[in-house]
């Protein structure tokens, strides 16, 4: 039985993508960490974290279903000078994911690979998540600022 390539190609798009945030985000953690912002660097730290969870997920559905987890390459870090334009190009890679898990759940359904729908759904939600807490952030900072 041969994975399905449709399927075999949401996967693959969505390790690279959580490899790339892994990276940006870690990025993202050593730079606010030398600006002196050990709890930003913290937070960024768990998301991370939660980052590579995603990423190990999905290698495992990935080797259940004989895709071989070949992450494409990855784009590069964009760390921001200052912390809400961090916040601001997360906020982009985070609609990214959703996007793209929106479309991997739908195409999961039609097809009836209710595992992986399941998976991709729940790192949805995660990723909703995110968008909520990257805007929370925004709107403190904003707040601030004015």
């Amino acid at each position: 039985m041969y994975p399905d390539p449709r399927l075999s190609g949401y996967l693959t798009r969505a390790l690279s993508h959580e490899l790339a945030a892994v990276q940006q985000y870690l990025m993202q953690s050593r730079l606010v960490a030398l600006w002196g912002m050990a709890d930003m660097s913290a937070r960024m730290r768990s998301d991370v974290n939660e980052e590579l969870v995603h990423a190990e997920r999905l290698m495992t559905r990935m080797l259940i279903l004989g895709i071989p987890s070949n992450a494409a390459q990855l784009p590069p870090v964009r760390t921001g000078r200052s912390v809400e334009e961090m916040l601001q190009i997360d906020r982009t890679l985070e609609i990214e994911a959703i996007r793209l898990y929106e479309e991997a759940v739908h195409y999961s359904a039609r097809i009836r690979d209710s595992e992986t729908e399941t998976l991709c759904s729940a790192i949805l939600q995660d990723e909703l998540g995110h968008l909520r807490d990257l805007d929370r952030m925004l709107t403190e900072i904003r707040k601030g600022a004015a």
